[in-house]
C-alpha cells in the first residue's frame, strides 16, 4: 500500500503549479489592462496637453501683440515707439519675437529670432487706432513655457509608468491571495484523492472554504466515496452471505457421503432423498444467483415491449393457483388495465415473487389481495396481506441481498427474491418499496411509468 507521506512532495508540486499559473494569470491581466490604459490615456492626454499649449501659445502672441501696440499708440507711429514691454514679454517666456509694419518691415526684432528658425511659429496682428498698423511673429524656442508641451507629457507617461508598476504589485499580491484561497480546498482534494487510491476507504474531504464550484466537487467526490464504500461492504457482505449459505447443505452432504462410505450409513431410499434434497437446494441457490447477476445486467437484456399489467398480475396468480389453494389462502384480485413498457416475463417473475412472499407469511385463512391500476403517470401494483409483518427495524433492509429477519428465519429461503424483484423493476426504470405493520400484514407497492397514448 502506498504510504500517504509519499504523495505529499507531488501533492505540493501540483498545488504550486497551479497556485503559480493562476498568479502569473491575473498578473498577466492586471498588466495587460494596465498597458491598454496607459496608452489610451497617453493618446488622448497628449492631444488635450497640445491643445492647451497651442491655445497658452496663442494667447501669448496676442499679449505680445497688444503690447507692441500699446506702444506704437503712444507715438501713432513706428518710429521711436517704445517696445520694450513687448520685447521683455517675449524673453520671460523663453520666445523670440519679430515686429513689422503694415508693409511688413522689421520694426525690432528679438536677438535670438533668426536662429530660431524650425522652432513652433505664431502669428498676430497689431492693432492700432482700431486698424491693422503690422504684426508680431513670435518662435518659441523649448525653454519655459514653450517647453510646457514635453514636460508635461513626460511627467504624465512617468505618472503612468509609476502607476502601472503599482497596479501590477497590487495584481500580483492579489492574485497570491485568490490563488492560494483556490489551491488549498484543491489541494486537499487531491490529498484525499490519493489518500484513497492509496486504499484508507475512510478519507473524505469534509466542508470546505471555497466557491461554489469546488465545494459542489467535494461534496460530489464525498457522496462518490461513501456508495463506493457501501459497495465494498456489499460485496464483502455478498461474500460472506453465499459462504454461509452454502456451508449447511454442503456440511450435510458430506456428512451423509462420508456416513455411506464408512459404512455407518445405508444407502436406503430415505437417506438418498435427503442427499437429493441436499443437491437440489444448492442447484436452486446457484440458480437464484444467476438470476441475481442477470438481474443486475437486467437493463441489457430486456426486451421491453407494451404490455398490460394487470394480464400480467392475472397469469402469475393463475401459475400459483394451486398453491394459494392448498395452503386455504383466498387471492383477491382487484385488476385493471394498465400498459407499461416491459420485458413480460421478467414482470412476471416479479409479481410471483411477491405473491409467493405474501403467501409464504400469511396464516392460513387470511386473504391475500392484489390491485392493479392507473395512478396519474404511473401504473401501481399492491399486494397486501394480513401476515405477520415486517418489524420497522428491519424494513429498510429487506430488499438487501441474503439478509433474512426474524419473521423469515422459521421460513425456507435463500434471501434473495426480493433482491432480484427490486433489481428486475429498477431495470423497468421502476420503483419498488413496501410498508409494514408488525402482526397486521405488508403491502408491497410496484410502480412503473404508464405507456402514455401517442
Amino acid at each position: 500500500m502506498t504510504d500517504p507521506a509519499d504523495i505529499r512532495p507531488a501533492r505540493r508540486a501540483v498545488a504550486d503549479t497551479l497556485r503559480t499559473r493562476l498568479a502569473v494569470s491575473f498578473l498577466g491581466v492586471a498588466l495587460a489592462a494596465v498597458a491598454l490604459l496607459a496608452v489610451l490615456t497617453v493618446i488622448f492626454a497628449s492631444d488635450d496637453v497640445s491643445t492647451l499649449v497651442h491655445n497658452q501659445r496663442t494667447e501669448l502672441t496676442n499679449g505680445i501683440a497688444g503690447a507692441a501696440a500699446a506702444g506704437w499708440e503712444r507715438r501713432d507711429r513706428w518710429a521711436g515707439a517704445d517696445l520694450s514691454a513687448a520685447l521683455d514679454l517675449a524673453a520671460d517666456t523663453g520666445s523670440e519675437v519679430r515686429i513689422t509694419d503694415d508693409v511688413g518691415r522689421v520694426v525690432e526684432i528679438s536677438p535670438g529670432f533668426a536662429s530660431s528658425a524650425g522652432r513652433p511659429q505664431y502669428q498676430a496682428p497689431v492693432f492700432g487706432d482700431g486698424r491693422p498698423v503690422g504684426e508680431v511673429t513670435v518662435r518659441f524656442t523649448g525653454e519655459r513655457l514653450s517647453g510646457a508641451d514635453s514636460a508635461l507629457q513626460s511627467a504624465l507617461i512617468w505618472a503612468i509608468v509609476a502607476a502601472a508598476g503599482v497596479a501590477a504589485l497590487l495584481a500580483l499580491l492579489t492574485g497570491l491571495a485568490v490563488a492560494r484561497r483556490l489551491t488549498r480546498p484543491v489541494r486537499h482534494i487531491i490529498s484525499v484523492t490519493r489518500a484513497m487510491g492509496a486504499g484508507v476507504r475512510t478519507a473524505r474531504v469534509g466542508p470546505v472554504r471555497a466557491p461554489e464550484e469546488l465545494r459542489e466537487l467535494a461534496t460530489a467526490f464525498d457522496q462518490m466515496a461513501d456508495v463506493l464504500d457501501r459497495q465494498e461492504q456489499l460485496r464483502r457482505d455478498l461474500v460472506a452471505d453465499v459462504a454461509h449459505e452454502l456451508r449447511t447443505p454442503v456440511a450435510i452432504l458430506q456428512a451423509g457421503h462420508e456416513a455411506l462410505l464408512d459404512g455407518l450409513a445405508e444407502p436406503t431410499p430415505a437417506e438418498l432423498v435427503s442427499l437429493h434434497d441436499e443437491v437440489l437446494r444448492l442447484a436452486r441457490m446457484v440458480d437464484e444467483l444467476e438470476t441475481l447477476a442477470a438481474a443486475d445486467a437486467a437493463a441489457l437484456h430486456l426486451e421491453l415491449r407494451p404490455c398490460d399489467l394487470a394480464e400480467v398480475a392475472s397469469s402469475a396468480a393463475d401459475g400459483l393457483a394451486s398453491r394459494f389453494g392448498a395452503a386455504g389462502v383466498q387471492l383477491e384480485r382487484r385488476l385493471a388495465p394498465a400498459v407499461v413498457m416491459a420485458d413480460e416475463q421478467r414482470l412476471r417473475q416479479v409479481v410471483t415473487n411477491l405473491l409467493t412472499n405474501a403467501l409464504k407469511f400469511s396464516p392460513g385463512g387470511a386473504p391475500i389481495a392484489i390491485d392493479v391500476g392507473p395512478a396519474g403517470p404511473d401504473a401501481i401494483l399492491r399486494v397486501s396481506d394480513h401476515g405477520v409483518g415486517i418489524p420497522a427495524a428491519d424494513l429498510p433492509r429487506i430488499f438487501d441481498r441474503f439478509w433474512r429477519g426474524a419473521q423469515a428465519a422459521q421460513t425456507s429461503g435463500s434471501g434473495i427474491g426480493l433482491a432480484i424483484a427490486a433489481e428486475l423493476v429498477r431495470a423497468h426504470h421502476g420503483h419498488l418499496s413496501a410498508s409494514s405493520q408488525p402482526g397486521a400484514g405488508t403491502q408491497m407497492t410496484l410502480t412503473l411509468p404508464l405507456v402514455t397514448a401517442a
